[in-house]
């Protein structure tokens, strides 16, 4: 059983690839948060908790999900946590396992790759250039080759990750700055000389927090489930949609299938 969260696809793909790989079961995080989140494990089933890094932390969502996660006859059955970032992890495991302690889980092991960042940051453009997006795809499906064996063979006490030079200031300091002040969809809205009202942006939301549809222009719906995954503004095929003043002429990225990062048979 391997529960995952995604914005703009890379975190998807890797789930997709340990489902595969493992025969486990995918259950989409964002799809069962009105949920009573009471899940009934198979004889020696995994437990994987997938997702992208937001402020050297689990996505918030993912973190609220686990705490409320309900697993009927865990014990024995390895878990393991699973990131893709931009560049490190800051504490996010360590995040990550006192969630699950309180939920009556026990984090096994950990791993993470690095992936193409989709992160706006004020000033700099973040966003990888696309031969750069490509090289970390390639190399991040090599990395996820590595960490398959130990996921498959269940083998605890693995701990595969992207340190941090400095994982205290990153998740605890400049963390709970991000979780504050920039996770909000307020600075969202749309420019309607350029918008097209194809209704993209409110498909590939993956809190369902844009009204909006083919004909429609799309309306944030302030739900308070936005994580600024920013998934509706790099998937807007005419760049319509801003994040104030942040995403003004930087670059898009969402995953796209290509011949590096392929299914695995």
């Amino acid at each position: 059983m391997i529960f995952y969260f995604s914005g703009t696809g890379n975190t998807r793909w890797a789930a997709e690839q340990i489902a595969a790989a493992t025969g486990e079961e995918l259950i989409n995080i964002a799809a069962n948060l009105q949920s009573n989140n009471e899940f009934h494990l198979k004889d020696d089933e995994r437990i994987g908790f997938c997702f992208p890094i937001h402020g050297w932390r689990p996505p918030f969502i993912v973190r609220e999900f686990v705490k409320q996660l309900h697993i009927k006859n865990a014990d024995g059955h390895f878990c393991f946590g699973f990131a893709t970032c931009g560049d490190d992890v800051g504490l996010t495991f360590d995040y990550l396992k006192e969630d699950l302690e309180s939920a009556g889980l026990h984090l096994n092991s950990a791993f993470s790759i690095i992936m193409p960042e989709s992160y706006i940051f004020p000033i700099i453009d973040s966003i990888d250039k696309p031969e750069v997006a490509e090289k970390k795809k390639k190399n991040g499906k090599k990395a996820l080759e590595t960490i398959l064996p130990d996921i498959i063979n269940r083998k605890s006490g693995i701990r595969k990750v992207n340190e941090s030079h400095w994982p205290r200031l990153n998740s605890k300091v400049i963390g709970s700055f991000f979780l504050k002040k920039w996770v909000s969809d307020k600075p969202f809205h749309v420019d309607p000389k350029l918008c097209i009202r194809c209704g993209v942006c409110a498909m590939v939301c993956p809190v369902k927090n844009i009204k909006g549809g083919s004909g429609l222009s799309p309306e944030w719906l302030h739900n308070g489930l936005c994580t600024t995954c920013f998934s509706c503004y790099h998937h807007c095929p005419k760049h319509a949609i801003e994040f104030g003043n942040r995403t003004k002429g930087k670059r898009q990225y969402f995953f796209k299938q290509t011949n590096s990062s392929k299914k695995q048979n």
